[in-house]
């Protein structure tokens, strides 16, 4: 049995988390935490922290972590260039299981899509199209990112000159070399994420929708038991699943 503690506990994933934690019989919940508790008296009692707070949390987050030897699961996103700097510094020391989505259907969508990239290639103009809760705070999320950057290496081009966010105004003819990234905002949804494959006279598109974040709480448990006496070094869901 592994031993738990999720920071974050009291946002929508951490509820999540905890509901799941109930009915997961390989893992022991020590600890809950989230701001303005003790938060190096719950890293201390776990084997692996599972991390779902927010950006600004996750590098100290991971530097105590690393200080008492515990692996870290991270499903927070939003980081800037320096938080993920920091927090990446730590994989010498502990294992850290880094994703943006746990849901096993999303680690699907990403082996898929760059299978699709590898085969179709750049005679089909590729488009993300991602949709969220009227709550979510960053944009294009985590998964949209990850989407695009799969796409970007498989077609072998640069992401931060590839990259469209959106369009508007005279935008001219679209490029062979362009990823569209498109960010809704509405309601209530969980997660909705799309790849389209536009091609002459044809059009392929991926997509994965999720209802609840009951597979994304059940994803980040299994990395957690997974993570526990891995050897320091960094890690994703696809290791976790065995796509890697």
């Amino acid at each position: 049995m592994t031993r738990v503690t999720i920071v974050g506990s009291r946002g929508r994933m951490g509820r999540a988390l905890l509901a799941a934690a109930d009915t997961a019989p390989e893992v022991e919940l020590v600890a809950a935490v989230d701001a303005g508790d003790d938060l190096a008296a719950a890293v201390d009692a776990a084997e692996v922290v599972i991390d779902f707070s927010v950006h600004t949390v996750t590098a100290s987050l991971a530097d105590r972590c690393a200080q008492s030897a515990k692996a870290l699961v991270i499903g927070t996103t939003g980081h800037t260039e320096t938080e993920r700097t920091q927090i990446a510094h730590c994989q010498s020391r502990i294992p850290l299981v880094w994703s943006a989505n746990f849901s096993t259907g999303v680690n699907t969508l990403f082996w898929l899509t760059r299978k699709a990239a590898e085969i179709l290639g750049p005679a089909f103009d590729v488009e993300v199209v991602e949709m969220h809760h009227r709550h979510k705070q960053d944009a294009p999320s985590g998964t949209a990112k990850t989407l695009a950057e799969i796409l970007a290496e498989a077609l072998r081009l640069r992401l931060e000159e590839a990259a469209r966010h959106g369009r508007h105004g005279f935008t001219g003819e679209r490029t062979t070399t362009e990823i569209g990234v498109h960010a809704v905002r509405g309601g209530d949804v969980v997660g909705d994420h799309t790849v389209i494959f536009a091609g002459r006279g044809e059009r392929i598109e991926l997509t994965h929708r999720a209802s609840n974040r009951e597979t994304f709480a059940h994803g980040a448990l299994r990395a957690a038991v997974w993570a526990q006496g891995r050897p320091p070094g960094l890690y994703s869901m696809q290791d976790v699943l065995g796509f890697s």
